[in-house]
């Protein structure tokens, strides 16, 4: 019985550590935590979300995210409170 009392208080406190991990910077996450990330965005996408960025510079808003191929406004309005932009660096 203790242990299924220690294992049940281990996941809540997983599931609390991912429900607090705070927003994703889409500035300098990899591939793999934007995926993670953003619902509705899988591996290749997220790959493509890097790509842009190497390409065209650090996001300026979370907006900027639909200039991307493929991401919508509609992707970044249900996703907007899981993402942030950090300041480009000078």
């Amino acid at each position: 019985m203790h242990y299924i009392k220690s294992f049940c208080f281990f996941l809540v406190m997983l599931v609390s550590v991912s429900v607090y991990a705070g927003p994703v910077d889409i500035n300098t996450a990899d591939a793999g935590t934007i995926a993670d990330a953003i619902n509705g965005v899988g591996e290749k996408k997220a790959t493509d979300i890097v790509q842009y960025r190497e390409a065209n510079g650090p996001f300026a808003s979370v907006d900027e995210l639909a200039n991307v191929k493929g991401i919508g406004m509609r992707t970044v309005e249900r996703n907007r409170e899981n993402l942030t932009v950090s300041a480009p660096m000078q």
